[in-house]
């Protein structure tokens, strides 16, 4: 994630410690990143949710900053409440690592002007992303639903009953939910793929790239007057 934002993207990057008590000045994006982290076998963010940076986490969500969890940071932004939902053990119990497809579906700061199809690698055992009945008809109703996986065409599976569903869908997510936007701005995103993972040539496609590019778009155009963009 570091890599990604200082060197392909070359903007200023800082690094906060999960005990600290504010976020670096000038921070226009906190990005969590994927990795396990202490405490998962109670369940995946339980531990990370009772950290002193969550409480600037969430004042900087509730201003309108932007926030990214991928992954392992999806999770706890769900343990948080900073998005509705939960990501549970995947359908078929086992460790999933490979490249897949997604679609992003809502706009907003990170899904503007992407492409209609993304390929990005997921790396989780813990990606099944779930919700009440409500939740789901709410996410759907107001377009929360930031990216579904899909098919190389775009095409969504919605049931395990449907042809290609293993394929596309590769932990059994609802609705084949791959990520979540909420906040006051749609501010907030949880996305269980990895984009910093897929965002430079070498590694075999730089899909992931786009999504950073739209983000740091929004920053600008909202950043105060001589104000730098900061990522923590």
């Amino acid at each position: 994630m570091v890599r990604t934002l200082r060197d392909v993207l070359q903007v200023r990057t800082s690094i906060a410690w999960h005990r600290d008590a504010e976020l670096p000045p000038g921070t226009d994006l906190c990005a969590i990143p994927g990795g396990f982290s202490y405490g998962d076998y109670l369940r995946a963010g339980a531990i990370a949710r009772c950290s002193p940076i969550v409480a600037a986490i969430r004042r900087h969500a509730e201003r309108g900053g932007l926030v990214l969890g991928v992954c392992n940071g999806f999770q706890i932004l769900t343990e948080v409440g900073l998005l509705p939902g939960a990501l549970t053990r995947n359908a078929h119990l086992r460790f999933e690592c490979r490249d897949v497809f997604v679609t992003p579906q809502a706009e907003g700061p990170f899904t503007t002007g992407l492409p209609r199809v993304l390929r990005l690698p997921v790396a989780h055992a813990e990606g099944r992303y779930q919700a009440s009945p409500e939740t789901l008809l709410s996410l759907e109703a107001s377009c929360s639903v930031a990216f579904q996986y899909c098919d190389e065409e775009g095409r969504v599976a919605r049931t395990p009953d449907e042809e290609c569903w293993t394929e596309t869908n590769p932990n059994g997510s609802m609705l084949s939910i791959a990520g979540v936007v909420g906040g006051p701005g749609r501010n907030v995103l949880g996305l269980m793929p990895h984009p910093e993972r897929m965002s430079e040539a070498f590694q075999g496609r730089a899909d992931g790239r786009s999504l950073f590019e739209a983000a740091l778009r929004s920053a600008v155009v909202t950043a105060k007057p001589g104000q730098v963009a900061g990522l923590a």
